[in-house]
């Protein structure tokens, strides 16, 4: 199934058919289906909602820059269409983003949220990342001396040596979509949520690192969080069993 927002469409899967809705925001990329474990379970209890972000799946990427504010209004579209109101929703990685901005900015109502490994805080520059993307700048002026024969090939060469394998494969408006969402610090609008509010973190992670989880904690005021040992970004799959157990209890609770 499909809905429309500003020219953009968005491709969404729905289980179940329960009284009570949950809606999965998953991360970036590819990842959708790594919650076929987790709505195999949920649908029994819930009409669970899935989404596949423009680029990915089967939801064509616009032929424009996209922001954050695009990628929510999609998702109060999908909930207009559906006419869900005070859903649950559970939010991986850059799920978080949108999660943080449903509840933190937009005053959507939620019934509870549960951010696993969530994205939203910008991260500090280290000095290694500091001196790559020095170097990184540097090479790319170097470029004005190198014979215009070899510059867009040698300028390709020191992309692909520093880009990452993901930035890579995206085209030129997703790349400026991602720097878009990148740069974008949602820390702000952490104190706004009024959610009642669980954190799940794998003390491994190093997409997003625990520190991100207990900032949120102290900023989320009605917020707990849970962290699992051994675990990484994707701490979700890695704990599954556990982690749906600690869903049925949260969202009855």
């Amino acid at each position: 199934m499909y809905i429309t927002y500003k020219g953009v469409k968005l491709y969404y899967e729905k289980f179940g058919n329960q009284k009570e809705t949950v809606i999965i925001l998953p991360g970036w990329g590819k990842t959708k289906d790594t919650f076929k474990g987790m709505i195999n379970s949920l649908r029994n209890s819930y009409t669970v909602y899935l989404v596949d972000y423009p680029g990915f799946g089967k939801t064509p990427f616009p032929k424009k820059v996209l922001t954050m504010h695009d990628y929510v209004g999609l998702i109060i579209t999908l909930l207009d269409k559906e006419q869900i109101t005070n859903p649950y929703i559970i939010a991986h990685s850059f799920g978080g983003r949108i999660a943080i901005l449903l509840t933190g900015l937009y005053n959507i109502k939620i019934k509870r949220l549960l951010l696993i490994d969530s994205a939203g805080i910008k991260p500090r520059i280290t000095f290694g990342k500091w001196l790559r993307l020095k170097s990184y700048k540097l090479l790319q002026w170097l470029a004005r001396i190198v014979p215009k024969k070899y510059r867009v090939r040698y300028k390709k060469r020191i992309f692909k040596l520093f880009a990452s394998s993901d930035y890579s494969a995206l085209n030129a408006l997703e790349r400026e979509t991602f720097k878009n969402i990148v740069n974008l610090d949602l820390t702000d609008y952490l104190e706004n949520i009024k959610t009642e509010t669980l954190i799940l973190w794998g003390d491994k992670d190093t997409a997003t690192p625990l520190s991100d989880g207990v900032l949120m904690k102290k900023k989320i005021r009605d917020s707990e969080l849970i962290v699992f040992k051994n675990s990484t970004h994707y701490s979700y799959l890695e704990n599954l069993d556990i982690v749906l157990r600690i869903i049925y209890i949260f969202f009855k609770d």
